[in-house]
């Protein structure tokens, strides 16, 4: 997975779960993905090893990751716009009762 693609899987991944992270994960992570913050940085602010952030960034990546493998609302939510997508462009309403499928 290019890096490009895999920050913008956590970063919706976050979106989704997290709140479910400890508050050091959560804190970091909005810091390194949402703010564009160095590991450096991030250590400075709060006082830190750059090796204790990164462990926490790792783990907050590890916990996302799980998350989704169990609950996959990510690739829920995907298909149900990619349905939606369909649905108008073609104006197809069976495309609907796939739709209502997913949340089944």
């Amino acid at each position: 997975m290019e890096a490009l693609d895999k920050k913008e899987q956590l970063n919706q991944l976050f979106d989704l779960y997290g709140t479910l992270l400890t508050e050091k994960q959560f804190l970091y992570f909005e810091l390194y993905y949402k703010e564009d913050y160095s590991l450096q940085e991030i250590s400075e602010i709060y006082t830190v090893s750059r090796n204790a952030v990164f462990d926490h960034l790792k783990k907050a990546e590890e916990h996302l990751f799980f998350y989704e493998e169990k609950l996959h609302l990510l690739t829920l939510q995907i298909k149900r716009k990619e349905l939606i997508d369909q649905i108008l462009e073609s104006n197809d309403l069976t495309l609907l009762e796939e739709l209502r499928k997913l949340d089944e």
